[in-house]
């Protein structure tokens, strides 16, 4: 069995989807709501905790290897697009509250027009980060799903539950996973051949 990841890797993941969750669900449906005072201060108040919380649950994971927990060989471009996945994600979670921040302090200086080009050019970046992190969270969550289902080792490493992975013996995974690594290996050597040159 592949190494797995501490228990504070584990919880600060678990709570951090549940901020994220949160965070979601509690989002303001119109700008004038922020000229309420409390909600304006609640707002500043969790998307500062949640930049926080974000940037220190990034500075933590990064010790950890992308694929902590494997028990295969995993190809490196493999690596390079989980990692480049997991970077984006960071970046996103880190905008949406920046630009959360910016929308509220722009506010409360008077830009209240969305058509405005401040305001409106700040809000699109917070609608595009929040879109593309719904869009990358799918992706890691359907790769998740997809190490689990061939029993890569990965899922019990960060996941507590349908724990016990093993090999699969599924003869169509099995096929499909080796046709995956073979496309990973054929990326992999072409970027490899063409660095040559």
């Amino acid at each position: 069995m592949g190494k797995s990841h501490t228990t504070l890797a584990i919880v600060i993941h678990w709570l951090f989807i549940l901020l994220y969750v949160y965070g979601i669900f509690k989002q303001i449906d119109e700008l004038e709501q922020l000229s309420n005072p409390s909600l304006l201060i609640f707002e500043v108040i969790f998307a500062s905790l949640f930049l926080l919380i974000v940037v220190m649950r990034y500075f933590y994971m990064r010790q950890f290897d992308t694929f902590q927990g494997a028990t295969v060989s995993i190809p490196k471009i493999h690596k390079f697009f989980a990692k480049t996945v997991h970077s984006l994600m960071y970046l996103c979670l880190i905008l949406l509250p920046i630009t959360g921040l910016m929308i509220a302090g722009l506010f409360t200086q008077g830009y209240t027009n969305e058509e405005g080009l401040i305001l409106s050019s700040v809000l699109l970046l917070h609608g595009l980060s929040a879109d593309l992190s719904y869009l990358l969270i799918a992706i890691h969550v359907g790769a998740a799903i997809w190490s689990r289902i061939k029993g890569e080792g990965v899922w019990s490493s960060m996941v507590p539950v349908w724990k016990g992975e093993i090999a699969t013996k599924n003869k169509t995974i099995i096929s499909i996973s080796r046709y995956e690594n073979k496309l990973y290996n054929k990326m992999e050597s072409m970027i490899t051949s063409s660095k040559k040159y």
